[in-house]
């Protein structure tokens, strides 16, 4: 809805009577439809954040600023839902009763002074997507913005093996650059010692000078901040964010499918990146690899009131999902489901489209909320793309729902339900089967971590938002690893979302035509491919390519070929 501001008519002069509650005439001087103020109004006034209580203190009467919110989020007051009427135009907003020229003008300063009309002269940066050449990839462009900070990098990472990054890291260090780094492989190295501590990643990491620390929860970040916050909020204004769906590494790089997002000069993200990151570092465990690094914490603090507001974007934790307990040092899940219960809203009020490319569909809210939405609106576009491991067999998956249903029913605490539920349980055939369109990246009769080509995104568009980070689609995500799922919308991000789509279709559309030489050859050759290259199938074309395959090589389900995957991605008639 947000986008479709940009195609309204330029030059259309739209105001309101100065009397309350009538409806303008004259159409004389308050907002130009079309004009910049008058989309920063219309967005500010579609952004959830803003409610009554906002408006009521840009000096709008209460019964005006009531009428407002409740025209926005529709009969069931709620924003978010399918019910939303969000403002299209000044016109639409002009009928709303209450509304006159003066209240078109206090909304216009509100839009201002919260930044919003601002975000009608920024661009968000560049965006890759993986796989590239080496030399355009992701980890290249990171390893060139290390070399240019000055001041402070602070890393969260899972994965990380880039010798380029490493280099970088090294020379900033040289420089007098403070290099922290929350490190997943850190919780496995700091059970190492003496050569072995030394010569693992956090050891030769710490040989640099970067300092290593590591947290008792999964660390799935995937993000930097280059001169960030943590000695100046000032810094914020101009420092980097990189952050997104991929590792720093060659696989990540130069195989799977990823997004990496590298945003300048946005300060709510920075400042919300760096607490994020200054919470883990604050509660986390030292590798002490080198004992000559002295582990330093932020000299800033950065409370809500630090943080601006920035219209069209938006970013949430999982961290929001743990509590610290005494020693410090240990995150404890409480059960709340910060990040899954957005991406549910967002769903449930979709209007046109939602496509989602995720490596998981694990999360049974989410799932069930695209089989309600297709239910009650089979008009949404609904595309569901996901990596070749989340197939599951229908005997398979009647054997997973029998033991989930049993787990679920012997669960006498809500804890209990939770664990039963963050067990890995692959909700694809069930979204399959209400009729959402599903397709699997597919690419090797077995799934091995070795010769995966993995579709690593975690990206969802609704409409013309888009929703994108390291947070995987499973409730495990939610309790036991540190996430962030971003949301974009608005003007400002338009040509992002569109990147994304288009990136999507192109993914949609994966291998098309190798299809039918594929089964030929399994049909006709002495040598079969078991790993081939990736295609978008539904879960049907599996179900019968897996069936080829085993009828031409039956040993493909022996135990050799089970237990040691890699050694065989062929088979010999």
């Amino acid at each position: 809805m947000r986008t479709r501001l940009l195609c309204l008519s330029l030059g259309l002069l739209v105001t309101a009577c100065t009397n309350v509650g009538e409806q303008s005439d004259d159409l004389t001087a308050s907002l130009v439809e079309g004009s910049p103020r008058a989309m920063a109004t219309l967005a500010m006034l579609n952004d959830p954040a803003t409610d009554a209580a906002v408006l009521v203190g840009a000096k709008l009467t209460k019964p005006t600023a009531a009428a407002v919110i409740a025209h926005r989020d529709g009969a069931d007051g709620v924003a978010r839902t399918g019910d939303d009427d969000p403002f299209d135009t000044v016109k639409e907003l002009d009928a709303v009763k209450g509304v006159g020229t003066a209240t078109m003008k206090r909304l216009g300063d509100l839009a201002e002074a919260n930044g919003y009309l601002d975000a009608e002269e920024r661009k968000a940066d560049a965006v890759v997507f993986s796989p590239q050449p080496f030399d355009e990839s992701h980890t290249a462009e990171i390893a060139a913005l290390i070399g240019k900070a000055t001041h402070s990098i602070d890393i969260a990472m899972y994965s990380y093996s880039d010798a380029r990054v490493q280099t970088a890291l090294g020379e900033a260090v040289k420089r007098g650059v403070k290099v922290r780094f929350l490190f997943d492989t850190g919780n496995d190295d700091r059970k190492l010692t003496g050569t072995a501590l030394a010569s693992s990643k956090s050891g030769k990491l710490e040989s640099l000078g970067v300092d290593v620390r590591w947290v008792n929860k999964i660390m799935h970040h995937k993000f930097m901040l280059v001169d960030g916050a943590r000695d100046d909020l000032d810094a914020a204004n101009t420092a980097t964010l990189v952050t997104g769906s991929a590792n720093w590494s060659s696989g990540a790089a130069t195989i799977y499918d990823e997004n990496t997002l590298f945003l300048t000069a946005y300060p709510k993200l920075n400042l919300e990146f760096q607490r994020e990151f200054d919470l883990m570092w604050n509660h986390s465990s030292d590798v002490a690899a080198n004992p000559a690094i002295v582990s330093e914490e932020a000299t800033t603090t950065i409370t809500d009131e630090d943080i601006p507001v920035f219209p069209g974007m938006e970013v949430f934790f999982t961290s929001s999902n743990f509590k610290i307990l005494s020693n410090g040092t240990t995150f404890s899940s409480v059960g709340t489901n910060h990040v899954a219960d957005q991406l549910v809203l967002a769903i449930r009020g979709a209007k046109k489209r939602i496509h989602i490319a995720s490596g998981h569909m694990r999360l049974r809210s989410v799932a069930d909320a695209l089989e309600q939405k297709h239910a009650e609106d089979p008009s949404v576009d609904i595309k569901v793309y996901l990596d070749g491991q989340e197939y599951i067999s229908a005997s398979a998956d009647d054997a997973q729902n029998a033991d989930q249903d049993a787990c679920v029913a012997a669960a006498k605490t809500e804890s209990q339900t939770r664990a039963c539920l963050d067990k890995d349980h692959l909700y694809s055939l069930d979204v399959h089967k209400s009729g959402v369109e599903l397709r699997y990246k597919y690419y090797a009769y077995r799934w091995d971590a070795s010769y995966a080509a993995q579709m690593h995104n975690k990206v969802m568009i609704v409409d013309d938002e888009l929703w994108t980070g390291s947070f995987n689609l499973s409730d495990n995500a939610e309790h036991n690893t540190f996430e962030n799922m971003m949301h974009f919308r608005g003007p400002e991000f338009r040509g992002l979302v569109d990147q994304y789509d288009a990136t999507f279709a192109k993914l949609w559309k994966q291998g098309d035509g190798k299809l039918d030489p594929l089964r030929q050859q399994i049909d006709t050759a002495s040598t079969i491919p078991i790993v081939f290259d990736g295609m978008s199938l539904s879960w049907e074309e599996v179900r019968d390519l897996k069936s080829l395959i085993a009828a031409e090589c039956p040993a493909v389900n022996s135990a050799a070929y089970r237990d040691n995957a890699p050694a065989h991605k062929t088979c010999s008639k």
